[in-house]
């Protein structure tokens, strides 16, 4: 499934992208204290091997810490036992980014640069006033650099030490995102440590962490048959949800799938839009869209109302539909998608021609 959102933006919850305040009215009104302090979205990235959890490393379990977001930090309903696991077995299939960077060890490898080497020896060396201490004393090279420890390293009490493996990708820095670049993080251990490095030293060090902090990313190009391994990838459960009449989650995967679906039919304009072509393929995409979402809804209240043979046929065809009819007309169809970098400047900018005077009518 692919990973869209990072991003936290809403006013007041927010200092910047990449971090949340759960203390703000938009996340929990139960514990909303009139004061902005966000903390940083963590990355679900090799997830399992992190303990313990929570920027101060107050939680132990990674079971624990997700029941502690979803109804102490998001007040939502405690989720029943399936459920809870079912979401901690997903995040611990999120693995690490493979960094050929890397050495099996955690040193560089071979290629390394000059810089990268520098930073590296640097990584290694004692702080000149506290010689029992190293950046790699606690970003311990040969595993996931962290020590899985709390450190005061001078940004607001006892933080976890955050792992450096594929860090370039998830800015900002420490446990409140206050830095958004590995320049200002090792200025901040600069002034709090006293470490007395010159700006080539500040420079060598940098290269390091970018070395450390990269990672291999496979991406996929988006589109409609991406689009369509998500919906298959939710929607499996449900194979094994409905036989078993569960309920909540039945509910929670047709809520996941027609999102899913509803997304994906606003990336293909509908038929009012005349400035691109295709007109009959949008159509057909859309409608049979819409078609996918109401057999979903459909499955739902069946089982619901304990009618488990209705459900399971109008399951059936949903992954009918799913594997041979749907992929076929949204193919036809992503021509005139939003997914084409053409059809969507064009889409928009017809859009904001509209958009002002609708805005006048309405006045």
């Amino acid at each position: 499934m692919a990973h869209r959102t990072r991003n936290c933006s809403f006013r007041g919850a927010s200092s910047r992208p990449g971090t949340f305040d759960t203390t703000s009215l938009v996340f929990n009104a139960k514990t909303f204290n009139s004061i902005l302090d966000p903390v940083r979205i963590p990355s679900l990235r090799g997830a399992r091997f992190l303990a313990p959890y929570g920027h101060d490393g107050r939680i132990t379990s990674l079971r624990d810490f997700v029941y502690n977001v979803i109804v102490n930090e998001f007040s939502g309903p405690k989720p029943r036992d399936e459920v809870l696991d079912g979401l901690v077995a997903y995040i611990n299939d999120i693995d690490f980014l493979p960094n050929p960077k890397i050495a099996p060890a955690g040193r560089l490898a071979a290629q390394a640069s000059l810089a990268e080497r520098r930073g590296e020896a640097l990584f290694f060396k004692p702080f000149p006033k506290q010689a029992e201490l190293s950046c790699a004393g606690c970003h311990v090279p040969g595993g996931t650099f962290n020590d899985q420890m709390r450190h005061d390293v001078g940004s607001g009490g006892l933080v976890k030490t955050p792992t450096l493996l594929n860090a370039n990708f998830n800015a900002p820095y420490f446990h409140d995102g206050r830095y958004g670049s590995y320049e200002q993080v090792v200025d901040h251990f600069d002034r709090v440590f006293d470490l007395e490095l010159s700006t080539q030293d500040t420079q060598d060090l940098v290269a390091y962490l970018n070395a450390v902090g990269d990672g291999e990313r496979p991406f996929d190009k988006d589109g409609v048959m991406l689009r369509m391994k998500e919906v298959l990838e939710l929607s499996s459960v449900l194979e094994v949800a409905i036989p078993a009449a569960d309920t909540a989650v039945v509910s929670l995967a047709v809520t996941g799938v027609g999102a899913e679906l509803r997304e994906l039919t606003e990336r293909i304009p509908d038929i009012r839009n005349t400035a691109i072509g295709g007109k009959d393929e949008r159509l057909a995409a859309r409608a049979i869209l819409k078609d996918l979402v109401l057999t979903l809804r459909r499955i739902d209240l069946d089982v619901a109302a304990g009618r488990i043979d209705d459900a399971m046929a109008e399951y059936r065809n949903f992954a009918q539909l799913v594997h041979f009819d749907v992929p076929v007309a949204l193919k036809k169809a992503e021509p005139w998608s939003l997914f084409n970098s053409d059809v969507h400047q064009s889409h928009y900018t017809a859009l904001g021609r509209i958009l002002p005077v609708t805005s006048q009518q309405s006045q």
